[in-house]
Order: C-alpha cells, then structure tokens, then sequence
C-alpha cells in the first residue's frame, strides 16, 4: 500500500499516556508547546510518499517528478522535496521565490497559470526558471515581448485542455473544454503557427495538461496520454517540429474518509508506462506532477475545544462543538463539501462516545468542519486531531474574522521544529496605512 491510500500519517500511534503521537511527538504535549489551531507535518511520511512516487515509476527511465506546489509551498518543505530529487511546479511569483531562496535548482521548476502578469514573468526569466507552461494566446505574446527585451530565449510547453472529464468536485475539474486552463485542441494549429512563425524568443518544447484533482478512475490518465502523444505526433509530422516532452499533471487521490479508495502510485505508475507503450511515439521526456497525493497524509491540524450547545431539531437532538479554528485555516469543507476524520489527541481510545458535529469559531454559518462524527465524548480543552490536512489548509488560509494564521511544525523522530511561525497581532496589522488626515 502506498502512503496516499493511508489515512493518517505512517507514524500515527498511542504512547503509554494514552494519548496520540506523530513522528515520535506526542500531540498534546505540540498543542501545549506551540498552542492550537496547529498544523503538523510528519516528514517521515512525507518522504515516505515521494520515494512510493520514485519507485513506481523507476522502470521507466524518462519520468521527471515535479511537486505541485500549490498544495503546500513553505521553505522547508521545498527543501525536503528538493532533498528527494523532486522539481516545482509553481503558478505564481511567491512560490517561485520561495523555492529559488530555499536553494533549488531552477532549471528544475516549471512556472504554470493562467494570467501570469509581466512582474511574475521577468521575476521568472531573471531567476532562469527551467520551462514556463504558456496557458494562452495573450501570454504567448507577451512572454516573447519580455523575452526578446531581455534577449534571452525561453523553452515552452503548450498547455492543453484534452477535453476529460474526471468524476470528482466540479471546482477541482481542470482538463474539460469548458474550463479557464489551457488552448483546446481546436486552437493548437494557431498558436503553433505563431511560434514558428512570429515568437522567435520561444522554444517549443512540448505539451502539458492537468486534469483535474482527487483522481480515483486510473481510465482519465489513460485517455489523457493517449490524446496528449497523439497531438505531439501530429505538431511533429504537421511542422516538421521534434517536440520530445510531455507533461501530464498530477491529480492522483488521497484518503481523506473510509469510503475513499485512491489508487495506488504502482497502479498510477503501470497505466501511464503501458498508455505511452501502445504508442510508436517516442517522447523521451514525460514530467508528472503531483500535488495533493504528496502532502496531504503527512499532516494534521490540531484544535483545542471550547464551547458547545445541543439543539433539538423534531424531537431528535444534535450537539455542536466549537474549535478554535475553522473555515479560515481550513477552507475546504465549505468550498467542498470536503469531508474528514478526526481523533481526540488526549484520549483517542475512550470508550464513552457520541455524535457530534465540530463547528469553527468564525462568523459563517457554514463554518463547520465535520459534520456529526462518532467521537469520545467532548469536553472543553480537549485536543482534536484532524487527520489529512497537507494540502490545500494552510496554502488557502486566510485571516477572516481578522484572526492570526496557524503555526506549523514539522516532527521527526520525535523532535518538533516550527517551520512556519504563528502570526501575531502585529503581524495582521503590519500592512495596514493610517493616512496623515487620519491621524490623531
């Protein structure tokens, strides 16, 4: 089983207090430590996973593993995935930046998006960032103006939308014709046409996609490799091009609940090699690019109980427990609909248990992060420990409600280091400007 099929991270146990540990920590001792909401990353299992990534597809000589950094992008993270022989997809200025100062290779980073603005591409050109995945017309043109003013010339990929659709939540869809990603397969010829033709600065390298997100059906990559190789053989015959590398975007699934059934990397790994050997297209170079699937097990968020209250709704009642976190630290379930699973960190194994739904502290009616959980019965200062909380918790956290952003902590071996300092009060304010006739 590979570490995305795990629904918590591989080191989760109950130490002789009875009480949970990650990475040799014990989490009520990190809540005290470092106070809640906390998030924590287990490295173990972070590492873990990328070596599952790299061992699946080690038979296959030409795959290049890229880490989405979308899901989770902070210096020490960047490192650890460097340290395992990973690149960066980045789709913005502030991760590329953080990635280059935690000292990766640039060639090994790809810059994606949709509307990269003129700022975002110099700051990508001047630190040499190995391919940019040109997204549309208007950014084609614009990377080739900004190109030639720095007389440097830039290697490409096209990013495509083949038209697939994944069965997961419409908002995480990414490769059907009606998205905001992408030239569809109508527009390739034009655009084609306008780099051998006109933008002279571009060096067409190759096609990238990305499908969509939380991928269970093995099938979507399938047919994805199957379009992408076919369209490279067409440019290839069409333009007398040797296009020789194909990207084709991460996705893979984690477990989020029991009823969730991710593929493993293995299967991941053997669809993929056995769709590009049914073609006789030799692409010597194929990136993948993981995201969710790297990140998401290895962490957890911590939450300390506060209030609750017991509503009657036709004659059968429901507990609410508030947290003192929620929506603002992770958005997911109210973007979502995301489920999770959760323990109570101080007494996991409790036999005493009700149903309860675990509400966030912020001003939303829809700021509930799990809705009715059998769990040890709740008190006020008990340790809630939500499980698969990598990706997409912190890298969409935001300071609704004016409330300070969560630390985070990375364990290993039993030691704790913060790899990202809680905000203070100072900190929200920080950016703030009183005007002079403002002032008293």
């Amino acid at each position: 089983m590979s570490v995305n099929q795990s629904l918590k991270p591989i080191t989760t146990s109950v130490n002789n207090k009875g009480h949970l540990e990650i990475g040799g920590c014990d989490l009520v001792d990190l809540a005290q430590e470092y106070a809640t909401p906390l998030y924590v990353i287990d490295e173990a299992t972070l590492r873990g996973i990328c070596r599952d990534y790299k061992k699946a597809f080690e038979g296959y000589h030409n795959i290049k593993m890229m880490y989405a950094s979308k899901a989770l992008c902070t210096s020490a993270i960047a490192r650890i995935l460097d340290e395992e022989g990973f690149g960066f997809d980045t789709v913005s200025a502030g991760e590329i930046y953080t990635v280059y100062k935690s000292g990766v290779d640039m060639s090994k980073v790809l810059f994606n998006g949709n509307n990269k603005t003129r700022k975002e591409i110099e700051l990508a050109l001047d630190l040499k960032v190995g391919r940019f995945s040109v997204d549309n017309f208007y950014e084609a043109e614009l990377l080739n103006k900004i190109a030639l003013e720095k007389g440097v010339k830039v290697d490409i990929l096209l990013r495509l939308t083949p038209g697939i659709e994944c069965h997961t939540h419409e908002y995480i869809q990414t490769g059907q014709i009606d998205s905001k990603f992408g030239f569809d397969l109508t527009q390739v010829d034009k655009i084609v046409e306008l780099i051998v033709d006109e933008y002279k600065q571009l060096n067409l390298k190759g096609v990238h996609a990305h499908i969509g997100s939380q991928i269970f059906e093995l099938k979507s990559f399938e047919d994805e490799v199957e379009i992408l190789v076919k369209e490279i053989a067409r440019i290839n015959e069409k333009y007398g091009l040797n296009l020789d590398e194909m990207n084709i975007g991460g996705g893979l699934g984690v477990k989020y609940t029991d009823k969730d059934c991710p593929p493993d990397t293995k299967d991941l790994a053997k669809v993929i090699t056995e769709a590009m050997h049914k073609h006789s297209v030799e692409i010597p170079t194929i990136y993948i690019e993981p995201g969710r699937s790297i990140i998401s097990t290895s962490g957890v968020t911590l939450y300390t109980v506060g209030s609750s209250k017991v509503v009657n709704i036709n004659g059968k009642t429901k507990r609410y427990v508030a947290v003192d976190g929620g929506m603002a630290d992770n958005p997911r379930p109210s973007m979502y609909q995301a489920e999770y699973l959760a323990d109570v960190a101080n007494k996991p194994e409790n036999n005493e248990k009700e149903k309860v739904t675990i509400a966030g502290r912020y001003c939303e009616s829809g700021d509930i992060l799990i809705n009715e959980i059998e769990l040890p019965y709740l008190e006020t200062g008990d340790v809630i420990c939500v499980y698969n909380t990598g990706a997409y918790n912190y890298s969409m956290a935001s300071n609704y409600n004016r409330v300070e952003k969560p630390a985070m902590v990375l364990v290993n071996s039993a030691q704790s280091d913060i790899i990202v300092n809680r905000e203070s009060l100072d900190d929200l304010i920080s950016h703030d400007n009183i005007p002079s006739r403002l002032r008293k």
